[in-house]
C-alpha cells in the first residue's frame, strides 16, 4: 500500500516496451514500481535528473534497465519509457501537444532508425545512367503549420519530410504518438485537410486553452492515456497482455462513455472500432452514477446468445462481480420470452428459429396445393409487415405500409396473404410452436401496455396532488414501475422491429435511457428499421467510431472493396459511410488461392495451415486460426478433411467454440463478433457468396435483389474484418463477385 502520497503513473506508450522486456526485467519492473512509490529517493532506484534538462529523470529498474520520468510535480511522476542503460538518451522529446493537451513523448533515435531500415534498395545503374528522379515526398502539400494544426507532433516534421514510401511511413508510425500516425495515414490515404480536422484531430482537441509548461493538467486530460493500477501491471508481467480494453480508452471513445444525452443516444463505426468496448463501459460508468441498492437498473442486451455470454464474461472483467450485480445481460429474444412467460406461465410453446419456420410455410403450402406464392416472400412479409407494425386485423393489413418490401401486391394479394397467414399462426398454434418474431411481438404488446398503465398512475397521482391510489396499481400487490432506467444495445443493426418497441417501453423516456452501438455494414440478419418511427428518436445524438484497433491496414482495404458502392442506411433513414475508417496497424498483403474444385480447395487449405505448422516464425496457437464457409455442410466436409491430415478442428455453434484446442470452423454467421490472428474465408465462390438462388430476383424482386446482394456483401465483410494479421480467401471454379482484382490477381 503507497503511503508516502507519491503519484506513479504510465504512459500508453511506455506499455508496449514492457511487454517487449525479457521475463527477468518485467519482474524488477513490478518491484521498482512498488520501491518509488514507497520512496522515490531510496539509494538502490539511483533517481537522478538528465543533463541538460529539468523535467526528465532517470531511475535504477535493474542492472541495465533504467526507467525514464517526467517530474510532474514534487510527488507526481510519469514513467514515459524503459530503456536499457547503454541507449542513447540525448535525442528524447517531449511536450504538451497544443491540440489535445496531452503529453507525448518520441525517441527521434528510435524513429529515424526505424524509417532507414525501410528505404528502398537503390537501382542497379546502367552504364549512361541518366539523372536519378528526386523521389515523391509524401506530405509535401501540406505546410508544417497545416500538420501541427492538425494535432502532428512538431518533433517529428524533420523525418516526415524525408518520408516518400508508405513502408516508411509505417516505420514512423511505429513509434510516433497516437495522433501523429492517424493524421499521417489519414492524409496519405487521401482525406482531405478538412476532413482529416473534423474526423480525427477536432474530437480529440482539448476543450479548455492548452498551457504548454503545465505537465500536471496535460496527465489529467483524455489525451494523455495512463494507467496507475498494479493489477493492471501484474496482468501484463504475468499474461503478457494489458487487457487494453478495460483500462484504455481512445479519447474519443471515453467522451462517448461519460457523456451526458438527453436521449437515446447511437455510436456506430465500422468493425474493430471499439463499438462494443464503449457500450460495456459505458454500462460502468451508469451503475456508478446509481444509488446504493440490490437491484438490475441496467440492461444490456445485444441479438444473440453466445454474443450476450461473451458481453456478461468481458463485464465481469471490467468490473467484478459489483458491477454484474447491478447489470441485467440477456440477449434479445430470450428477454421477450421471459416478459410472454411472465405474462403466460402456463404457456409451453416451443421458440423456433426461421430455418425451422421455413419448412412450416413450405409444408403449409404444400398441403394447401398453393404453388403461386414463395414461402419465403411470405414468411418476410408476415414478419417485417404483420408482425413487424403489430397488424391485428385484415382491414389493418389493406392499410399497412410495405417500405422496402419491394415487389407490390394487389388488394386481392393482400387478402390472399392475410388468409395464409392466420393458416399459419393457427397451425403453429397446434404444434404448440411460436417463432421468435410472434415472441418479440407479443412482449413488445405487453411491454407497451405496462408503460401506459405506467403513465395512466403518474397522471392520476398528478390529478391527485402527488397521492398515490394502490387500486391503479398491478395486481401482484407491488407497484408497477419501469423495468430498467438506461438501456444499452450492442449489434443494434439486427434487432427486429418489435424488439426495438419492447425495448422503448421498458425504461423511462429521460436523460440516458437508450444507449445503441452497431454498424449496418455489418447487418447479416433481414430486419431493416427505422427507428423513428418505432418512438426512438436519436437525431442529434448519433456519433461514429472511425480507428479500428483490430485489423491491419492491408486487410481493411480488401473488406471495403467487398462493400463495393452499395449504400447502407443510419438506422434512421439517412446514408451511414465508412468514410475516414481506418486503422493504423500494418501487416501483410491478403491472399487468394484458386482452386478447380472443392475437394482440392479443402485439401490446399490443411495444406496451409501445415505450412505455418512447420515454420517456428509462422507457428500458432490452432485455436488462433479460424476457416469460415457458406454453408454448414461446407463446415463438416473441410472439418472431416482436417482431421484426415490430423488437424484437430472445432466447430463453432449458436453458443461459441464447441471445445478449446483446435482450428475453429464455421458458417460466416456464426463469426459474428469474434476475432483471430488468421482467417481464411473458403468457398468464396460465385453461386455460393452470393448463392445462385439470388440472382433470379433480379428481374422479379428488384428490390428484395438488392437487399440480399446487400446482406450477402455484409456477410463476407463480417468475416474478413474478423481477421487481426492475416487474411487468406479460398475458392474453386469462378470467384465471387465481391471479391476485387486486388485479391483475385494475388495468387
Amino acid at each position: 500500500m503507497n503511503t508516502s502520497g507519491v503519484t506513479l503513473r504510465l504512459l500508453d506508450k511506455a506499455d508496449k516496451e514492457i511487454l517487449k522486456l525479457p521475463r527477468t526485467v518485467k519482474g524488477a519492473f513490478f518491484d521498482f514500481q512498488h520501491k518509488f512509490k514507497a520512496n522515490p529517493h531510496t539509494t538502490g532506484l539511483k533517481l537522478q535528473q538528465l543533463k541538460g534538462d529539468s523535467r526528465l529523470w532517470s531511475a535504477r529498474v535493474s542492472d541495465d534497465y533504467r526507467a525514464l520520468l517526467l517530474r510532474l510535480a514534487d510527488d507526481d511522476w510519469l514513467i514515459v519509457s524503459v530503456k536499457h542503460r547503454k541507449d542513447v538518451y540525448d535525442r528524447l522529446s517531449y511536450a504538451v501537444n497544443q491540440v489535445t493537451g496531452g503529453i507525448e513523448y518520441v525517441d527521434l533515435e528510435v524513429v529515424e532508425e526505424s524509417v532507414l531500415r525501410r528505404l528502398p534498395a537503390p537501382p542497379s545503374a546502367p552504364a549512361a545512367a541518366p539523372e536519378p528522379v528526386k523521389p515523391q515526398e509524401l506530405f509535401a502539400d501540406w505546410s508544417d503549420t497545416q500538420l501541427s494544426d492538425l494535432g502532428v507532433a512538431e518533433p517529428l516534421l524533420p523525418v516526415i519530410r524525408t518520408l516518400t514510401t508508405e513502408d516508411q511511413l509505417l516505420g514512423l508510425i511505429e513509434y510516433a504518438p497516437q495522433l501523429t500516425g492517424e493524421v499521417l495515414l489519414a492524409l496519405f490515404d487521401g482525406t482531405s485537410f478538412d476532413d482529416v480536422l473534423d474526423q480525427v484531430t477536432t474530437p480529440v482537441a482539448a476543450v479548455e486553452p492548452v498551457d504548454p509548461e503545465d505537465f500536471q493538467a496535460a496527465a489529467e486530460r483524455p489525451a494523455t492515456v495512463v494507467t496507475t493500477s498494479d493489477e493492471t501491471l501484474r496482468e501484463a508481467l504475468e499474461g503478457g497482455d494489458f487487457g487494453r480494453w478495460k483500462v484504455f480508452l481512445h479519447p474519443t471513445q471515453a467522451k462517448l462513455v461519460e457523456r451526458r444525452y438527453s436521449g437515446p443516444a447511437r455510436v456506430g463505426g465500422g468493425p474493430g472500432t471499439g463499438k462494443t468496448i464503449v457500450a460495456l463501459h459505458r454500462v460502468r460508468h451508469l451503475v456508478q452514477q446509481l444509488p446504493p441498492g440490490r437491484d438490475k437498473p441496467v440492461l444490456l442486451t445485444t441479438y444473440n446468445k453466445n454474443l450476450a455470454a461473451d458481453l456478461r464474461s468481458r463485464l465481469l472483467e471490467l468490473g467484478g462481480e459489483e458491477l454484474v450485480a447491478r447489470v441485467d445481460v440477456s440477449h434479445v429474444d430470450q428477454l421477450a420470452l421471459r416478459i410472454v412467460r411472465e405474462a403466460e406461465p402456463g404457456s409451453g410453446k416451443q421458440a423456433i428459429d426461421d430455418s425451422q419456420a421455413m419448412r412450416e410455410w413450405r409444408a403449409l403450402l404444400d398441403e394447401l396445393g398453393e404453388e403461386g406464392w414463395d414461402p419465403e416472400f411470405l414468411h418476410d412479409e408476415w414478419t417485417q409487415v404483420i408482425l413487424g407494425q403489430a397488424v391485428a386485423t385484415r382491414t389493418d393489413y389493406f392499410r399497412a405500409r410495405r417500405a422496402g418490401r419491394g415487389r407490390n401486391i394487389t388488394r386481392g394479394e393482400r387478402a390472399e396473404i392475410w388468409q395464409l397467414a392466420e393458416r399459419f399462426t393457427q397451425r403453429l398454434d397446434r404444434l404448440g410452436r411460436q417463432t421468435w418474431d410472434q415472441v418479440a411481438e407479443r412482449a413488445a404488446r405487453l411491454e407497451i401496455g405496462r408503460e401506459q398503465r405506467i403513465l395512466s398512475i403518474a397522471r392520476q397521482r398528478e390529478e391527485a396532488g402527488g397521492l398515490d391510489n394502490i387500486h391503479l396499481q398491478d395486481g401482484s400487490g407491488g407497484w408497477l414501475r419501469y423495468r430498467y432506467r438506461h438501456i444499452i444495445v450492442d449489434e443494434a443493426q439486427d434487432l427486429r422491429p418489435a424488439h426495438w418497441k419492447m425495448l422503448r417501453a421498458m425504461a423511462p423516456r429521460q436523460a440516458d435511457d437508450l444507449f445503441l452501438v452497431g454498424d449496418t455494414h455489418q447487418r447479416i440478419y433481414k430486419n431493416q428499421v427505422t427507428l423513428g418511427s418505432l418512438g426512438i428518436n436519436i437525431r442529434g445524438r448519433s456519433s461514429k467510431l472511425s480507428l479500428s484497433y483490430r485489423t491491419t491496414r492491408q486487410i481493411l482495404r480488401s473488406a471495403l472493396d467487398v462493400l463495393g458502392e452499395t449504400s447502407y442506411d443510419d438506422l434512421d433513414g439517412a446514408d451511414e459511410t465508412l468514410a475516414g475508417y481506418r486503422s493504423v496497424l500494418s501487416g501483410r498483403m491478403p491472399t487468394g488461392h484458386p482452386f478447380a474444385d472443392w475437394a482440392a480447395e479443402r485439401e490446399g487449405i490443411a495444406a496451409l495451415i501445415k505450412q505455418w505448422d512447420e515454420d517456428p516464425e509462422s507457428r500458432i496457437p490452432h485455436e488462433q486460426i479460424a476457416i469460415c464457409v457458406p454453408t454448414n455442410q461446407m463446415a463438416t466436409e473441410v472439418a472431416y478433411t482436417l482431421s484426415l491430415r490430423g488437424i484437430r478442428p472445432v466447430e463453432i455453434r449458436s453458443d461459441g467454440p464447441n471445445g478449446s484446442e483446435g482450428v475453429h470452423i464455421g458458417t460466416m454467421f456464426r463469426f459474428k463478433g469474434l476475432e483471430y490472428q488468421r482467417m481464411i474465408i473458403a468457398g468464396v465462390t460465385d453461386g455460393l457468396v452470393p448463392r445462385e438462388n439470388v440472382s433470379r430476383l433480379r428481374t422479379t424482386d428488384p428490390v428484395r435483389y438488392r437487399h440480399e446482394m446487400q446482406r450477402a456483401r455484409s456477410l463476407l465483410f463480417v468475416a474478413a474484418t474478423r481477421a487481426r494479421d492475416s487474411m487468406d480467401v479460398f475458392w474453386h471454379g469462378t470467384p465471387s463477385p465481391f471479391l476485387g482484382p486486388a485479391l483475385t490477381s494475388s495468387c
